[in-house]
C-alpha cells in the first residue's frame, strides 16, 4: 500500500542545489527529500515532466524509504566522470572533481554547439585519460541516423566504449547499430528504456548492446532489476542528476545487479557546488549505503517558499495518482 501523504509531509524538505556548470540546461537542481522507516529518499522528477510520469518516480522513492532493498552484492560502485558540454579548455577543472575515475561520459550534441565542438571535447578527454581510459558519449537522442553515423565516424579515433542514446526511436537505434556495427562501437539505450511504455522493446528489436537504468524513473530498484532480467543485456546504472540521497538509491541498485561490467554514472554529486551530504567519487568509486542529509545543509540549501509550495503540490497530485492505482 502507498504510505499516507501525512507521513511523507512530516519530514518533507525541498532543496535547490546550485551546479558548478550548466548540465542539460539545468543550473540549479531541485528535489524533495523525505524520511521513511528505512531512511531518507528523494523525489526529483524534472520540472517539465507531467504528473503521470512523475508519479513513477514517487513510487520508487516511497519503496526506497519504506522497504529494505534486495540483497546487495557489492560495498562500493566504480563510477565514471561526467563531462558537461563545456569547452575543451575547462576539462582539467571538470575531471579534477572525479578523482580516480578511469571512465568519462561526455555530453555531446548540445543545442547551439557543433560536431567540431564535440570532437574537441572528446579529444581533450582522451588526452587527459590516456590510452587506457574509457570514453563514452551521450547525445540524449539529439541526432537522426545520418547525423549519428557521421558523428561516430568523427569519434572513431578515440576508441569509444559506447555511444548512449544517439537517436530517439528504437527503429533509429536499430538502423544505426546495423550501420556502425563494423566500427565496433556499441550502442546504449537510455531514454528508450526509462521513458518508454515498453522498456523491453529496444532489446526485442536488437537496437542496443547495453541498457542504461535509473532507479527513480523506472519505478524503483526492484522494477529496474526486472527490466534488466527481461532485457537480457548488460546494464549501466546512472543517476538523473540526483542529490546524494538519490545517488544512494542508485548505488543500491548497482549493488543488487547480478553482473556489473561497466562503471556507473553515479558520481554526479561532483557537479554540485554543494550537496545535502558527501557522496562524491573517491578513488573512482562511491560507497553503498543509506545517506542521511546534514541538517545544516538542508537549511542552507532550502528552496524558496514558492518552490517549496510548488513541490508539495506536485507531491500531493502524484500521491493521489498512486493512491488511485
Amino acid at each position: 500500500m502507498t504510505p499516507g501523504l501525512d507521513e511523507i509531509l512530516q519530514t518533507a524538505r525541498v532543496v535547490a542545489l546550485p551546479m558548478t556548470t550548466r548540465f542539460r540546461g539545468v543550473t540549479t537542481r531541485e528535489a524533495l527529500l523525505f524520511e521513511g522507516p528505512q531512511g531518507w529518499a528523494e523525489f526529483s522528477p524534472f520540472v517539465e515532466y507531467a504528473d503521470a510520469e512523475a508519479s513513477v518516480w514517487l513510487a520508487a522513492s516511497l519503496d526506497y524509504a519504506w522497504n529494505a532493498p534486495p540483497a546487495l552484492m557489492r560495498e562500493s560502485i566504480p563510477v565514471n566522470a561526467t563531462v558537461p558540454a563545456v569547452e575543451a579548455a575547462r576539462l582539467p577543472e571538470i575531471l579534477a572533481r572525479f578523482p580516480g575515475c578511469r571512465t568519462a561520459k561526455i555530453k555531446v550534441a548540445d543545442p547551439g554547439q557543433h560536431l567540431a565542438d564535440d570532437v574537441a571535447r572528446v579529444r581533450a578527454v582522451r588526452d587527459a585519460l590516456g590510452p587506457e581510459g574509457r570514453i563514452r558519449v551521450d547525445a540524449n537522442a539529439a541526432w537522426n541516423v545520418d547525423e549519428a553515423e557521421r558523428a561516430l565516424h568523427a569519434f572513431a579515433e578515440f576508441d569509444l566504449e559506447y555511444a548512449e542514446q544517439p537517436c530517439a526511436t528504437v527503429d533509429e537505434l536499430a538502423e544505426l547499430r546495423a550501420r556502425v556495427k563494423y566500427m565496433g562501437i556499441p550502442i546504449a539505450a537510455d531514454e528508450s528504456i526509462r521513458k518508454a511504455e515498453d522498456p523491453i522493446a529496444v532489446a526485442r528489436a536488437g537496437a542496443a548492446d547495453l541498457i542504461v537504468i535509473k532507479a527513480q524513473p523506472l519505478g524503483g530498484i526492484r522494477r529496474a532489476l526486472e527490466i534488466v532480467a527481461e532485457a537480457g543485456l548488460p546494464a549501466v546504472v546512472s543517476s538523473a542528476l540526483d542529490t546524494a540521497v538519490g545517488l544512494s538509491q542508485g548505488a543500491a541498485l548497482a549493488a543488487a545487479l547480478p553482473q556489473l561490467d561497466f562503471d556507473c554514472g553515479l558520481g554526479t554529486g561532483a557537479l554540485f557546488v554543494e550537496d545535502v551530504a558527501d557522496l562524491s567519487p573517491s578513488e573512482g568509486a562511491i560507497p553503498v549505503g543509506r545517506v542521511t542529509p546534514a541538517a545544516a545543509r538542508l537549511d542552507r540549501l532550502a528552496a524558496s517558499d514558492e518552490r517549496h509550495d510548488w513541490w508539495l503540490d506536485r507531491l500531493r497530485r502524484c500521491h493521489a495518482l498512486l493512491d488511485a492505482s
